[in-house]
C-alpha cells in the first residue's frame, strides 16, 4: 500500500511540473505584463526597468524557477484588473464555489444512487422508463439553457426563488457561508440543481448499468441458490459492486464541478471562482487566469489520489493485492 501511494505521489508531482510550466507560459507569453502594468505615456526606459523588476529579462529557465518558487510561497502574483493579490482573490471566492459543488454533489448521488437501483430492480415498471427518458433530456440539455429555464419558472414566472446572487452570508471562524441563512438556502437551490443535472443523470445511469450486471453475476445466482434474502442480495452484495465505479466518476465529476461550475456561475451571477476566471478572460488577467489553472490541477490530482485510497478501503482485492 506504501509503495502504491509512493508512485501515486511520484506521478502527482510530476503532473503539477506540466501544470506549472502550463501555467507559467500562459503568464509569460499570453498578452504584454510590462504594457498591461505601465501607464500609457510610459517612456521604453520606464518600460524596460519595469521589465528588469518583473524578471522579464533573465533567461526563461530563470524565469520559470523563480515562477515555481513563488508558487510553492502561495505567492500567484497580483490581479491586473482588481490589483489584489490572486492568492486573496481566489480564497474570497472558494467558499462559494466549494458550497454550490458540495450541494450539487449531494443531491446528484441522494437522487441518482436510488434512481438507478429502482431502474435495475424494476426495468419495465412505467417509474423507472419515465426516469430513463428524463434522464436522457437531462445528459443532452445544455447546462446554460437548464439554468435559463430554471429562472423563467421559478423566478420570473412563479417568483419563488431569487434568480442571481448567494444571499445573505454569516462568517463561521473566517469562512462565509449561507447554509445558515434562509436567504442563502433559497438562493442555491436553483444554481444547484442546474450543476446536479448532468452528474444525477449520470450517476443514475451508470448505477443502472452496473446494478444490471452484478445481479446476472454468478455469485448472485449462487447467494440465491443458498436461499440469502433478497434484500441482501440486492442491497448488500449487487449494490455494492456496482458502487465501485461510482466512486471514481463521482470523484473525477466534483473536480470537473469545481473546474467547470463557469457556466451555471455566470448565468446565475453567483460570486464563486468561475465567475471570477470568467472576468479575468474579459479583462485578460493572466495572473488570476493562471492561478486558475494551477489550483484545477492540483484539485484534480488530489482528487484522483483520494479515490485510490477510497479504492483500497473499499474492494478488498486490492488491499489484498498491495500485501
Amino acid at each position: 500500500m506504501l509503495k502504491a501511494l509512493t508512485s501515486r505521489l511520484t506521478q502527482a508531482v510530476l503532473v503539477m511540473l506540466v501544470v506549472t510550466a502550463c501555467a507559467f507560459l500562459m503568464f509569460r507569453y499570453v498578452g504584454d505584463p510590462v504594457r498591461v502594468l505601465s501607464r500609457e505615456d510610459a517612456t521604453q526606459e520606464e518600460k524596460a526597468e519595469l521589465a528588469r523588476a518583473l524578471g522579464l529579462d533573465r533567461p526563461v529557465l530563470v524565469q520559470y524557477g523563480g515562477f515555481v518558487a513563488r508558487v510553492l510561497r502561495g505567492d500567484l502574483g497580483v490581479s491586473f484588473r482588481n490589483q489584489r493579490p490572486v492568492a486573496t482573490l481566489l480564497a474570497e471566492r472558494l467558499p462559494a464555489t466549494l458550497e454550490l459543488v458540495f450541494a450539487a454533489t449531494v443531491l446528484a448521488l441522494s437522487l441518482g444512487i436510488p434512481l438507478g437501483v429502482l431502474c435495475a430492480l424494476k426495468p419495465d415498471s412505467v417509474l423507472a422508463r419515465a426516469v430513463q427518458a428524463l434522464s436522457l433530456v437531462g445528459v443532452s440539455t445544455p447546462t446554460f439553457v437548464t439554468g435559463i429555464v430554471l429562472i423563467l419558472v421559478f423566478s420570473v414566472g412563479l417568483g419563488l426563488l431569487p434568480s442571481f446572487g448567494r444571499g445573505q452570508t454569516v462568517d463561521v471562524f473566517g469562512w462565509p457561508t449561507g447554509l445558515l441563512t434562509a436567504s442563502g438556502w433559497r438562493s442555491l437551490v436553483l444554481p444547484s440543481v442546474t450543476l446536479a443535472l448532468y452528474q444525477l443523470t449520470l450517476i443514475m445511469r451508470l448505477v443502472r448499468s452496473e446494478m444490471i450486471d452484478a445481479l446476472s453475476s454468478d455469485y448472485v445466482r449462487y447467494a440465491r441458490a443458498r436461499g440469502l434474502p433478497e434484500r441482501y442480495i440486492n442491497f448488500r452484495l449487487a449494490l455494492r459492486n456496482a458502487l465501485m465505479p461510482v466512486i471514481t466518476v463521482t470523484g473525477l465529476q466534483i473536480g470537473s464541478l469545481i473546474a467547470f461550475a463557469i457556466v451555471t456561475e455566470t448565468v446565475f451571477q453567483w460570486p464563486g471562482m468561475g465567475l471570477l476566471f470568467i472576468q479575468a478572460v474579459s479583462f485578460a488577467d493572466i495572473p488570476v487566469m493562471a492561478a486558475y489553472l494551477l489550483f484545477v490541477g492540483l484539485l484534480f490530482v488530489a482528487i484522483n489520489m483520494l479515490v485510490d485510497v477510497i479504492y483500497a478501503l473499499v474492494d478488498p482485492r486490492l488491499r489484498a493485492s498491495a500485501r
